[in-house]
């Protein structure tokens, strides 16, 4: 019997999903848990995998159309089965009757995995199965260290890494296609649709200016000390910890610390309320070709400096790989944006809804600064400095806890003490 490729319920609030990109066409090999088609909610853009095995024989919704959840779009047969012609693109209709009415060929005779035997009865995720399988490796024999023995990929990869080396067997299953080439970029004269994603950049962006009393500070921040602690420390950090050291938990932490002593900045309206909330969920901006998101790392205040570091670097290789859940993107009570990766000295973000403030960190670089020693003489030194902006809503926030706020964060990445791990 065909499987069903249904619109998946990204959360509850969200009952439609728009279909921006199929991965296969109709008569390809799929693999179960490989990602199928690309959606789009007004939360995340996500990749949906393929909820069998077998042969694309069906595409029933074709790109660019909305639908409601739990809607079949597609359908998956067994091999041999063969694969109707999708429904958008009639003209491959009679190339694909031809196809069908002569019996398909015998499938060579090559051993299956010993992954494919023993992957449902193991708790492990999509991914961490997807990575057995191209490893050929039996994941009964994998040690998980996850939360009740889930296999996570760390214990994968560890597990190749101590395997002896052999010849790598083909997979009984053909590998995925590759994906379609990106369309070309539009020239001028154009007029292009807007995608999903940028239409509700739009209107967040609109809303929240419409919102919020919006006002900006700005300081200047000598970050010397933690770029030279980091040049000392990455190496062995990743040895360590195997995650990179990245410059953005430096700013988390120190935005915590500050957001602790100032509530108010992580606060949030409520008609004529405030909700004063009790932990902070940092919202981390993170630029995708296709667009912006907000992933929340949340209780961003329980975590220490190398819990920080992983959750940040979980969120942000989850945007850019498009495996956001919905409660991925909600909750934040404080948002922190980077447009200093990019080389802008500072920016002056718009506030993330329903969040009174943003810090937006700049690019660092390298400037000439008068420094006084601890006997009160000035001397001019070459410093690595960063430009903090705090992007703020007037009507709960006044410029004088504005400025605090910023100079304890300022304080606290110029006087760095804390243990990285």
């Amino acid at each position: 019997m065909p499987t069903d490729v249904i619109m998946p319920q990204m959360g509850e609030s969200i009952f439609e999903g728009t279909i921006t990109k199929w991965l296969k066409k109709p008569g390809d090999k799929v693999q179960r848990d490989e990602p199928l088609f690309e959606i789009s909610t007004d939360k995340v853009d996500a990749e949906i995998p393929a909820p069998a095995s077998g042969v694309l024989k069906e595409i029933v919704v074709g790109e660019g159309n909305t639908v409601q959840v739990n809607t079949v779009v597609g359908t998956i047969a067994a091999d041999g089965e063969g694969a109707a012609p999708a429904k958008a693109a009639p003209a491959s209709a009679p190339a694909q009757a031809k196809k069908e009415s002569a019996p398909p060929p015998p499938a060579p005779a090559l051993a299956a995995p010993p992954a494919e035997i023993h992957d449902e009865d193991v708790r492990s995720s999509p991914l961490v199965r997807k990575l057995a399988r191209e490893h050929n490796v039996d994941l009964a024999q994998v040690t998980g260290t996850g939360l009740g023995g889930r296999i996570t990929k760390q214990d994968i990869m560890a597990f190749l890494e101590k395997a002896p080396s052999a010849p790598v067997q083909q997979p009984a299953v053909a590998p995925p296609a590759a994906r379609p080439a990106p369309a070309p970029a539009a020239i001028p004269g154009d007029l292009v649709p807007m995608s999903q994603m940028r239409k509700i950049i739009a209107q967040r962006m609109v809303e929240s200016r419409r919102t919020s009393a919006h006002v900006h500070a700005m300081f200047e921040v000598d970050l010397t000390r933690i770029v030279n602690l980091r040049n000392k420390m990455k190496a062995g950090f990743e040895q360590r910890n195997g995650a990179r050291l990245t410059f953005m938990p430096f700013f988390v932490r120190a935005a915590i610390i500050a957001l602790q002593q100032f509530p108010i900045v992580n606060a949030s309206l409520e008609g004529d309320s405030i909700r004063f909330h009790r932990h902070v969920n940092a919202g981390i901006a993170v630029a995708l070709d296709w667009g912006l998101i907000v992933p929340v790392l949340k209780n961003a205040d329980e975590l220490n400096f190398l819990g920080l570091q992983r959750g940040i670097t979980d969120l942000g290789e989850r945007a850019r790989s498009k495996k956001l859940l919905p409660a991925d993107v909600e909750g934040s009570t404080f948002t922190i944006t980077n447009p200093g990766q990019f080389g802008a000295v500072f920016g002056l973000p718009i506030i993330n809804q329903p969040n009174v403030a943003i810090m937006g960190v700049g690019g660092i670089t390298k400037q000439p600064l008068v420094v006084t020693d601890q006997d009160g003489n000035d001397s001019i030194a070459i410093r690595s400095v960063v430009h903090l902006t705090l992007g703020y809503d007037h009507r709960l926030i006044d410029g004088a806890v504005a400025d605090q706020f910023l100079a304890l964060v300022k304080k606290t990445l110029e006087n760095w003490s804390e243990d990285i791990g």
